[in-house]
């Protein structure tokens, strides 16, 4: 057996590969006879039909049979005497399928690229301090009594921060579109979690008020039929609710499973998790700029069918959010090039996080996946249950090692590359 590589465009390569006559013959031969044992034909006893009527008979099938074979096993084969390592299904294509002569076949296919990871002293990434403030602590437990609130019906216009119950339908050209109407639909005046100028339509309106006005969907909307488009929403208001915030009690504190007491033990366990919260920030925010750092500075190609994988998983995620399925959902809704720039610096990152692995010989010992447990253990009531629980999931073990391996190598990049320090404000984050 033998094969040649030739290179083409960027990472694909064309593997051309010539299996021997006499693999073809034997194999031809032994499944023939096969057949030849079992054969039931008209004229002729069991295992005495003659060979030039077997192969009429089923010569093509067994022809076939064997190509389909001898292709499955010498495929691997070259791979490896090649040393190749593929990112995607071969296309195969036959050259040349004459028993008498070597069976030959192309098969063209993209590579995993070798990544030879460079660090550069010359490009500094961002470590990530945020800085907390007292006030911030007062607005997250305005925020906090906000969310907890209770609504009570108020015979006035619809203020900010009012939530309204209405019935809506909108309308292009006269037409109605998919969504573009609900029945008691509760809103929260300034949450702006509907598309721009739909809020802000109804401020001032009462209950028992119906109209209609005209807006636009954002030009960047998620569903392109409707992105940038003219509508008009028409709106019957049936109820104002002003807010009643939460007040600081048992009932509370039960709800946001906290074991406190009083006011003072709620901001202070309130300000313990802001803590916790930047803590995991600032790692989060630094990675990321490690991250940047390392894509600016290590340019390589890499495989598009990896990154058409890639972008189809980030578009099926998309659509089980919005609980879709690819099967069922449009093809306008997140179309699979919207993903394909993340997709290529998912798969850009994956790479370079291999070769990194690799250069640094980093691995994960008992010893840390222990610790790992023992801390994750510690978010839960009963921390043996979990322990027992944890130990008996191979697949979350193994999602503990690639957290424990990440953190590992970020620590090791933190001190082989230069930062510079980035102050935020816990404010300007929560802004974001």
């Amino acid at each position: 057996m033998a094969s040649k590589l030739k290179k083409l465009k960027d990472l694909e390569r064309k593997l051309t590969v010539s299996v021997p006559v006499e693999d073809y013959t034997k194999n031809y031969n032994s499944k023939l006879a096969k057949i030849k044992k079992t054969a039931k034909l008209d004229g002729f006893r069991k295992g005495n039909v003659p060979d030039d009527v077997l192969i009429t008979r089923y010569g093509n099938s067994i022809h076939y049979e064997v190509m389909n074979e001898l292709i499955q096993d010498s495929y691997p084969k070259e791979l490896r005497e090649q040393d190749l390592k593929p990112a995607s299904p071969p296309s195969i294509s036959i050259e040349s399928e004459d028993p008498a002569k070597p069976i030959s076949y192309a098969a063209v296919f993209e590579i995993f690229p070798e990544v030879k990871v460079k660090l550069s002293r010359w490009t500094n990434f961002e470590k990530t301090e945020i800085l907390l403030e007292d006030s911030d602590l007062d607005l997250a437990i305005e925020d906090i009594l906000e969310r907890y609130c209770h609504w009570h019906k108020a015979d006035r216009a619809a203020a900010e921060k009012d939530q309204v119950v209405i019935d809506f339908e909108g309308k292009m050209n006269g037409e109605g579109f998919e969504g573009n109407e609900s029945k008691d639909f509760k809103l929260v005046l300034g949450s702006k979690s509907m598309i721009p100028g739909f809020e802000e339509n109804i401020l001032g309106k009462s209950a028992g008020e119906s109209f209609s006005f005209m807006t636009k969907f954002p030009e960047d909307y998620f569903k392109k039929d409707l992105a940038g488009q003219e509508t008009e929403f028409f709106i019957t208001v049936h109820e104002v609710q002003e807010m009643h915030k939460a007040s600081i009690d048992k009932e509370l504190f039960e709800k946001l499973g906290m074991e406190v007491e009083d006011e003072t033990g709620f901001k202070q366990e309130i300000n313990k998790r802001m803590e916790e919260e930047i803590k995991t920030q600032e790692q989060s925010l630094t990675k990321e700029s490690i991250y940047e750092t390392l894509l600016k500075t290590n340019d390589f190609k890499v495989p598009l069918a990896t990154v058409k994988e890639q972008s189809e998983m980030m578009r099926k995620d998309s659509l089980m959010r919005m609980g879709q399925t690819v099967e069922n959902a449009p093809d306008d809704l997140f179309p699979l090039e919207e993903f394909s720039e993340n997709a290529e610096k998912r798969v850009r990152l994956d790479l370079l996080f291999s070769a990194l692995l690799e250069k640094y010989k980093l691995e994960v010992t008992d010893k840390d996946v222990d610790e790992f447990i023992e801390e994750e253990a510690k978010k839960y009531k009963d921390t043996d249950q979990f322990k027992t629980w944890i130990n008996s999931q191979p697949q979350q073990l193994d999602q503990y090692k690639m957290v424990i391996l990440e953190k590992l190598l970020v620590e090791k990049l933190e001190s082989d590359l230069k930062s510079k320090t980035k102050v935020i404000k816990f404010s300007e984050l929560a802004n974001k």
